[in-house]
């Protein structure tokens, strides 16, 4: 099955919806990083949530990146998308173990801590990116995304996102979706759609059982003519290279190349987002040095 992220209205536009299956992204992260179950949840959710809302930034060299850091033992997680759905993240500490929540199910909530800010940044070709930063909730990221909506944003949103991790530790189902009421919505539909949120099975229960996200949209959107506008194929690549690693140790100044190249032999930097490593000999960094 391949992963998708869908864009749609409903009730004449009066409502917005992105639904994503991001199951072999999200296998395809937890294997790079080598993540622990709820490693592998936490950051599952996080690039979840940047692919679509990825998708809704409107030129093709936009980028949003989602951070969270609640003092957790999971330390942080961090993940970039761009408006075609492509993502990439990472995970400070993917080898976190804890046990499992009072449902027994993965305790994102209790890895990501909540002794922190959501922030999102969004680079839309400006002087300035766009910041916005609100208290975590929950630390379970899709309340602390639909809170950061809210209150950052001003836009009433409903958002669920899942991860489902089998015995192997390998993605058996990932994603998610996110509902917003724009302002001509009225009361009515508002009511409907929160009661059939309560109604419908899980995400990954939905992904996992009918391979597809048709029975939830169905079911939240019966009796309000939802049309799906587009559909993405979302990825997780990395797009790292030498040459842009390069531009990064350029922009560290010449002392600090100096110091780099005097003390070691052989630089090594490794990509935060990946894993990949880049080596540079001394002679490499003393060339740079001659354009720093």
């Amino acid at each position: 099955m391949k992963d998708k992220i869908i864009r749609g209205i409903a009730k004449n536009g009066d409502v917005r919806f992105f639904a994503a299956i991001t199951t072999n992204l999200v296998e395809k992260a937890s294997k790079t990083h080598g993540c622990s179950p709820v490693a592998s949840a936490a950051l599952g959710r996080m690039l979840t949530a940047a692919s679509m809302m990825g998708v809704m930034l409107k030129d093709d060299k936009d980028k949003i990146t989602l951070q969270i850091n609640g003092g957790g033992d999971i330390g942080g997680i961090a993940a970039i998308g761009d408006s075609k759905g492509i993502v990439k993240g990472y995970v400070l500490n993917p080898n976190v173990d804890i046990p499992l929540n009072a449902a027994g199910k993965l305790d994102v909530g209790g890895a990501v801590g909540i002794d922190g800010n959501l922030t999102v940044i969004k680079d839309m070709g400006l002087k300035e990116p766009y910041i916005g930063q609100v208290p975590i909730v929950s630390g379970e990221i899709a309340e602390d995304i639909t809170y950061y909506f809210a209150a950052s944003e001003q836009v009433p949103s409903a958002v669920s996102l899942g991860v489902l991790v089998d015995r192997d530790m390998s993605i058996l189902a990932a994603g998610g979706f996110i509902i917003q009421m724009m302002p001509e919505a009225d009361d009515f539909t508002r009511d409907i759609l929160t009661y059939r949120l309560d109604e419908i099975p899980s995400v990954t229960e939905a992904i996992n059982k009918d391979g597809g996200m048709n029975t939830i949209l169905d079911e939240l959107f019966d009796g309000m003519d939802f049309q799906i506008l587009s559909e993405y194929e979302p990825d997780f690549i990395c797009g790292c290279s030498k040459k842009k690693v390069e531009e990064m140790l350029l922009s560290l100044g010449k002392k600090e190349l100096q110091d780099i190249a005097e003390s070691e032999e052989t630089t090594e930097v490794v990509c935060h987002f990946c894993n990949k490593r880049y080596n540079f000999t001394r002679e490499e960094i003393y060339e740079l040095l001659k354009n720093a």
